[in-house]
């Protein structure tokens, strides 16, 4: 988890200025080429992005597909129907707390960066997208790699790679409003603004967000605030960017899941703030939250040295900090450095317990930089780089009410643990064309991790691990429909802080093979990808929590995980088109030992063996659009045994998303009106649960669900 208030400090201001006026003294009177420009825009995430002729498997989602569906929901849920992926919300409804997992991978093994700057928290390795409410709405597009994906930066990818670019610069002045509206009391409202090109060089954008949602599981409140603010200098060969973005969110815990039995009678329960008060009354505490806010900021400098050379490079800070809070029923006193008022007693008898109210706090930094720079040419796209980046963590806890404790104590801290995290790396990788068939691909990197941490659970870790991952793969052009593709990826990973906790401290590694075909068509685009991950000592989700909610993973010596991806764009008309997606694939532990008993051959879980989607389009005119989108997630394990009880239902959803643009002669130049029924078939499907013992809890998703909104542009 990760744990303010929603103001900006003197800090934050002096930062944002800081850029805003180091972008204004850079800017000098030159003559503008859009098109070199545009190009430069993208170098941001072109050192780690990949184009048809990279042997990788990859999906692309643009700016005007994630404007459509983009109601408040969050960014994983807007990618549900990509390729091999599976998503679930704790709140059910997609706001607040939600994840992603590809191929079976969870999010701690997708790599995740914006524009290029590592997101992934440095210690868990997950994605909080609850921290960045609304980030959609400031997104150019995003690139999801599956498998290991090219070099990038920040922590290894096990699963995918998911890049996101941020908003290019506008031309033109414009502004937007945003307004939507729904089931489960939710409402978002974003405003967006862009001076366009001041004196042809330079420009200044923003938005504020705020999106509130009582959840579909009881309680699941989700109460969220983001901001984005961007300068831009654009010369000739120049591209500078200054951005300031972040976001505070106050969710009410909703990770506790359901038993089966609740399930059948009441599947909104939510147990988490659940207590017996003085008079035997089971009440609900109505501050058991998650509080956080983080804070990004990033300088990147883009140059176009020569017709063949241009550079990036990119300074950065993030600022994160906050806690959860709960109340504790029969807290040890002992733990918490509390003592007992003298004489109490309960029914004359002594006692070592008391109810209490406990918060856990992060306080952590993240800084550093990356840099490239390519050199492109007719038969050579050459990229050579790296990135060093550190990270500063305290966690720690403190009781702020205790029923039997002296108040003198209150508010101590009962535990006070630090980290640091330091992440070196270096890579180089080429595509090079050999000749008008073939052409060749290369990608090596060095990364380097030292993490030191003194837990409270561990005591003290000290670990450096050293990584070489090389890439290799070729391509081949059958002729000008038809593209065969091979590739090759090493990948190593060190474990993170739950699985030191966890006495699971063993790097993992990878080996990644993926066999493709492409065939492109003015009626049809087809991708087809095989693929076969061997793993060593892969960490392999257990199905169990710990005490705040974080995955517990353990080793398993060889696994592997082997599949074939399908996706396509088929035009069926010049109103109708088809955009199906298959994954077919079998992901299992070898000879998985647990507890000193051996298993044999069993089902990694959380890894479903079909996974299916599919978007039905129509567009009779360019200002009317209607998508008819469903999903298939095949049965899957929750533990890696096959327990029966651990066993998830497949599902089956369907979605319809409709738009309708007016342009307006004045006031506006655009009016777009949407419109999102979820689970139209009102299916009471299951995407997520876990493990305690042998009883299996559930994460339940909502039935039908509606949210419709309206944007004004101007």
């Amino acid at each position: 988890m990760k744990y303010l208030l929603f103001k900006t400090s003197r800090k934050q201001l002096i930062i944002s200025s800081f850029l805003l006026f180091s972008l204004a003294t850079l800017a000098q009177e030159k003559n503008k080429d859009t098109t070199q420009v545009n190009q430069l825009d993208e170098v941001l995430v072109s050192a780690i992005r990949v184009t048809s002729k990279t042997p990788v498997s990859f999906s692309n989602l643009s700016k005007k597909e994630i404007q459509n569906r983009n109601l408040g929901q969050d960014i994983p849920i807007l990618m549900n129907y990509m390729p091999s992926v599976v998503t679930t919300s704790d709140a059910g409804n997609g706001v607040g707390y939600t994840g992603i997992r590809v191929r079976g991978s969870d999010a701690t093994r997708v790599n995740v960066t914006i524009n290029g700057i590592p997101y992934n928290d440095s210690e868990s390795h997950g994605t909080f997208w609850v921290n960045m409410p609304d980030f959609a709405s400031s997104l150019q597009s995003v690139q999801l790699q599956r498998g290991v994906g090219t070099s990038t930066n920040g922590s290894g990818a096990f699963g995918a790679s998911l890049n996101m670019l941020t908003d290019s610069y506008s031309e033109k002045a414009s502004g937007e409003i945003s307004n939507s509206f729904g089931s489960f009391n939710t409402h978002k409202n974003t405003v967006k603004f862009s001076t366009g090109l001041l004196n042809d060089h330079f420009e200044i954008a923003g938005r504020v967000s705020t999106l509130n949602s009582d959840g579909y599981i009881d309680r699941a409140s989700s109460d969220l605030k983001s901001y984005f603010l961007q300068g831009t200098y654009v010369g000739k060969t120049t591209l500078i960017k200054a951005l300031a973005f972040g976001g505070n969110e106050k969710t009410y815990q909703s990770w506790n899941g359901i038993d089966g039995e609740t399930l059948l009678t009441n599947r909104t329960f939510n147990s988490a703030g659940i207590y017996t008060d003085e008079l035997g009354q089971t009440r609900f505490y109505d501050n058991e939250t998650d509080n956080y806010q983080q804070d990004h900021y990033q300088l990147h400098w883009n140059e176009k040295l020569s017709t063949n050379w241009n550079t990036n490079l990119a300074f950065h800070y993030t600022k994160g900090k906050g806690y959860y809070e709960n109340y504790k029923e029969d807290g040890e006193v002992a733990n918490y450095g509390l003592s007992l008022i003298s004489g109490t007693t309960i029914n004359s008898s002594a006692i070592s317990t008391t109810d209490l109210i406990r918060q856990k706090w992060l306080d952590n930094d993240f800084y550093g930089t990356t840099f490239s720079a390519n050199y492109q040419s007719n038969k050579l796209d050459f990229i050579f780089g790296g990135s060093y980046n550190k990270y500063e963590g305290n966690h720690f806890g403190k009781v702020i009410w205790a029923r039997y404790a002296g108040p003198s104590e209150l508010g101590d801290r009962y535990y006070d643990d630090t980290a640091t995290k330091i992440e070196a790396t270096a890579f180089a990788k080429a595509n090079y064309q050999v000749d008008e068939k073939w052409s060749l691909f290369g990608d090596l990197q060095i990364r380097n991790v030292h993490y030191q941490a003194n837990a409270y659970e561990t005591g003290l870790v000290n670990d450096t691990f050293s990584f070489f991952n090389p890439k290799a793969g070729l391509n081949y052009t059958v002729n000008s429909k038809n593209n065969l593709y091979f590739s090759y990826a090493r990948a190593n990973r060190e474990p993170n802080r739950t699985d030191y906790e966890s006495g699971n401290i063993k790097p993992e590694k990878l080996n990644d093979f993926e066999l493709g075909w492409r065939y492109l068509s003015d009626k049809m685009q087809l991708n087809t990808n095989f693929y076969y991950m061997a793993y060593q000592d892969q960490l392999i989700l257990t199905g169990t929590l710990d005490d705040v909610g974080n995955p517990i993973r353990s080793n398993s010596e060889k696994s592997y995980r082997l599949g074939v991806e399908v996706d396509a764009a088929i035009v069926l008309s010049s109103t109708f088109s088809l955009r199906p997606n298959l994954t077919v694939s079998r992901n299992k532990n070898i000879d998985l030992a647990v507890s000193g008993q051996n298993y044999g051959t069993k089902d990694i879980s959380y890894s479903p063996s079909v996974i299916a989607g599919n978007s039905l389009i129509y567009k009779p005119t360019e200002s009317l659009q209607i998508i008819w989108l469903q999903k298939y997630v095949g049965q899957q394990y929750m533990n890696n045994i096959e327990l029966p009880e651990a066993k998830l239902a497949d599902y089956f959803i369907n979605d319809l998303n409709i738009s309708y643009e007016i342009k307006p002669k004045s006031v506006f130049k655009s009016i777009i009106f949407k419109g999102l029924v979820n689970n139209i078939l009102d299916k009471k499907y299951i995407s997520n649960g876990y493990m305690w013992d042998i009883y299996p809890y559930y994460y339940p998703q909502a039935g039908t669900n509606i949210l419709a909104g309206i944007t004004l542009k101007f």
